[in-house]
């Protein structure tokens, strides 16, 4: 059994009486909705169109809502259905960003996830959903798609029909039948300057002026709901906490293994970046939940093919080894133990991939995000690591300048800050003016080399860190660390100012 709509776009006269039906079913707070009417004008009055489409969420049969979940508050039922349990959320977002529909928003009253789920309690009571029942024009078809008898099924065999973003291959179970392509396609119709009943909301009202305008059609949105942002500037800097001490682990441990000598820094600096960053980074992502006081959930009702659920597990498994490490150093330090070089290699051998995974696996969480073409990149993983190289290099040339590391030490940590710089600008140049896979990876894209981030990212993401890398070269040789310093201090800015742009340039583009 696979319920689903099919909306009839051909005889939709835009009345709302879906709209209303449904946030009185379902009291909707006032601003929000579970399902919406867009409205599309083309051509130049007289000579003009309006276009309209319902819009919702599409109960897809390879939901990435439901992957990303991290309790299990989204669930597909056995009907197919995609409901939602509010009492699991926590709040976490990461539905909207799997979404590529727009279809999920953060509800003002509950502060948790909510959409349309089928009116299921209707469904279980053998009714149809609300807005079935009050469409003046029968425009909404409801029904079991797996049933070849079913009404729903012989219309969507009979005419042509069309489905929201086909290219993310999630299974949408709504069809549409006549509808315009500039009405499903979010970014054949950027945000017109002024509503017919209101104002776009500024977000959309400013990602609008850098989207192209069709020349022909003149397609505009004219009528549609607000979706800001979800992820903001915590999300931001978790991805450079983490990096930092996942770096400064990564390296000492190259450093144990390589048999180089970075002394106070091997023993208390490294470890203690690594407890600094995962705690900070930990503190990060429980502040930015709309319900913190759940945040054990993620524990308690895990979902175990979320990467927020595998996310977590790596910052528990860094945390560990990095908490431990701290104290073997602290007892050296203070002469409660003797050194062991067991000890340091096992030490070594266990960092190296704790520090990879609480540095990359943010990859893996942003592939789940579905909705966001920009951060589907199959080198983001790799590019992570190198990022965290980057910063935690430099926190630790920074260190070094204070403790007054010998030589070697110094080296090591001035080379791989120099290469890993040099790599990272490399890899955002190979990533942002290369071909793209999807248009909306390139529309994002173009958002952030000749939009509205252009002059951040260039400035401070990409000049910024190659002025870092030419600033730290005479330091190549273990020497001059006041200059490495000060270069391990601009990386962090660097990477901030990207993380910024890369974080809010992929979550811009409209999908709805």
């Amino acid at each position: 059994m696979r319920y689903g709509f099919a909306i009839d776009q051909t005889t939709c006269i835009g009345c709302h009486a879906c709209t209303v039906a449904c946030k009185t079913e379902h009291q909707v707070p006032v601003g929000q909705f579970r399902t919406w009417v867009k409205y599309v004008d083309q051509g130049t009055f007289p000579n003009s169109t309006r276009d309209f489409g319902v819009m919702r969420c599409n109960h897809c049969t390879d939901a990435p809502c439901v992957t990303i979940c991290p309790t299990q508050a989204l669930f597909q039922r056995d009907d197919g259905i995609i409901d939602f349990d509010r009492d699991r959320c926590i709040g976490c977002k990461s539905c909207m960003q799997g979404c590529p529909y727009d279809a999920i928003y953060i509800d003002e009253e509950t502060h948790t996830a909510a959409k349309c789920n089928f009116c299921a309690h209707r469904i279980d009571d053998d009714l149809e959903p609300a807005c079935v029942v009050v469409c003046p024009t029968h425009s909404i078809w409801v029904g079991d798609l797996d049933d070849p008898s079913s009404g729903i099924s012989r219309l969507v065999s009979s005419r042509p029909t069309q489905v929201r973003s086909p290219e993310q291959n999630t299974g949408p179970n709504v069809f549409y039948l006549g509808a315009e392509r500039a009405v499903l396609d979010p970014l054949a119709a950027p945000a017109d300057s002024g509503y017919i009943y209101s104002r776009p909301d500024r977000h959309r009202a400013d990602v609008a002026r850098d989207m192209a305008t069709d020349p022909v059609t003149k397609a505009r949105t004219t009528l549609n709901t607000a979706h800001p942002r979800p992820w903001g500037w915590r999300v931001t800097t978790y991805l450079w906490a983490k990096g930092v001490g996942g770096g400064a682990v990564l390296l000492a441990a190259l450093a144990l293994l390589l048999g180089v000598d970075l002394g106070v820094l091997t023993t208390l600096v490294a470890p203690a970046l690594g407890v600094l960053g995962t705690a900070v980074t930990g503190g990060l992502l429980v502040w930015d939940l709309k319900r913190p006081d759940r945040f054990w959930y993620i524990l308690t009702k895990s979902n175990p093919r979320s990467w927020l659920v595998l996310g977590a597990y790596a910052l528990a498994a860094f945390a560990a080894v990095s908490g431990v490490w701290l104290l073997y150093g602290i007892a050296l330090e203070t002469g409660l133990l003797a050194a062991s070089p067991v000890v340091w290699t096992v030490l070594a051998v266990l960092g190296i991939p704790t520090g990879l995974m609480v540095a990359g696996y943010t990859a893996f969480l942003f592939g789940q995000a579905e909705g966001r073409d920009l951060w589907q990149s199959p080198l983001l993983f790799w590019h992570l690591v190198v990022q965290a190289v980057m910063v935690g290099a430099g926190a630790l040339a920074v260190a070094a300048l204070v403790a007054g590391t010998d030589a070697a030490g110094a080296a090591l940590i001035v080379r791989a800050l120099v290469v890993a710089t040099v790599v990272h600008v490399a890899m955002l140049l190979v990533e942002y003016l290369g071909r793209h896979a999807t248009r909306a990876a390139a529309t994002a894209a173009h958002l952030v080399t000749h939009g509205r981030y252009a002059r951040l990212f260039w400035t401070a993401g990409v000049a910024l860190a190659l002025l870092a890398a030419l600033v730290a070269l005479p330091a190549w040789g273990g020497g001059m660390l006041a200059l490495a310093a000060l270069a391990g201090l601009a990386v962090q800015v660097a990477l901030l100012a990207y993380e910024s742009v890369f974080v809010r340039a992929g979550q811009d583009l409209p999908l709805s």
